[in-house]
């Protein structure tokens, strides 16, 4: 289902998915009044429409969903956000790159997100330019829902703004920790020109890789024993379009999967062939694994 807006304008921000997370009680559960009440509000030290913003961030990136009228912690959240988790300060590069992943490879709650890193091919793009697209593609995601021009365009600049914050000329609130900034995913080549910055990603782990491609694979084709190069480069949703990687970086992830996973999945290429076999049935225990050496 597609859903746009609900971050109120503001982009996402380095510690907004903990902060969040720190909300939970000891079973796990965050009563919805705690962003919403004023007196629990107050305890986030910050305005009305940045808690909601943090309540769809959380939400978006899967850290909490809705359960039984309360919000409730998910497991990929307590791994990575637990005290004794993998990033209990949300300062690790591989949980932007995984943030990342859950907005515009799952694109759950953030349909701009996830259209605009697996729809845009232009070299280059202007906020109209995307503004016209996203119009169109809105169009067919709900046919029967009237959605305005203007909350398309307040999702495409809070999704500029949370890639490639404005240098010059910007309030406080542009340059407050922009927590996907650092990806460096996109640039601003010009005065309100855009590109995407495509190649090898430094900061992108092969554990953090991994765990996209083994969450791509179980959703696009579950029943697969294999998986070609082709999808896992260009594939709507795949690691290769959300990530931006060329052809180069993908092979030489997927040449050190075999090791990576301990055998579970293996890379071959044979008579111009190229793909990746899965040879577990075990995939959500690998998953978990790839996660913890995202870390490493």
């Amino acid at each position: 289902m597609a859903h746009f807006s609900g971050h109120e304008t503001f982009p996402l921000r380095q510690m907004w998915l903990k902060k969040a997370y720190s909300c939970a009680t000891s079973d796990g559960c965050i009563d919805k009044s705690v962003f919403s009440d004023d007196e629990a509000i107050a305890k986030f030290g910050v305005g009305k429409n940045m808690v909601a913003s943090i309540k769809h961030w959380a939400l978006a990136c899967e850290v909490i969903r809705e359960e039984d009228g309360r919000f409730k912690l998910t497991d990929f959240a307590r791994k990575i956000f637990d005290e004794n988790g993998l990033d209990p300060y949300s300062e690790h590069p591989s949980t932007s790159w995984l943030s990342h992943w859950q907005l515009s490879g799952r694109g759950y709650r953030s349909t701009t997100w996830y259209w605009f890193f697996n729809h845009v091919v232009s070299p280059t793009f202007t906020q109209e330019d995307l503004r016209n697209l996203l119009v169109e593609y809105a169009a067919q995601c709900s046919p029967s829902r009237k959605l305005s021009t203007m909350t398309l365009s307040r999702d495409i600049e809070t999704c500029l703004r949370s890639y490639a914050p404005r240098s010059i000329g910007g309030t406080p609130e542009d340059f407050a920790e922009p927590m996907l900034g650092e990806l460096c995913l996109i640039s601003e080549e010009s005065k309100g020109h855009y590109a995407f910055r495509r190649g090898p990603k430094i900061t992108l782990s092969d554990g953090a890789f991994a765990y996209a491609l083994i969450d791509f694979w179980g959703r696009k084709a579950e029943k697969s024993s294999t998986l070609s190069f082709e999808s896992i480069a260009y594939g709507e949703g795949s690691p290769g379009r959300v990530f931006k990687l060329d052809e180069d970086s993908i092979a030489e992830r997927l040449f050190a999967l075999e090791e990576l996973t301990e055998g579970s999945f293996t890379w071959t290429e044979s008579a111009g062939i190229r793909q990746v076999h899965r040879r577990t049935s075990e995939t959500e225990k690998v998953m978990l694994n790839m996660l913890g050496k995202a870390y490493d």
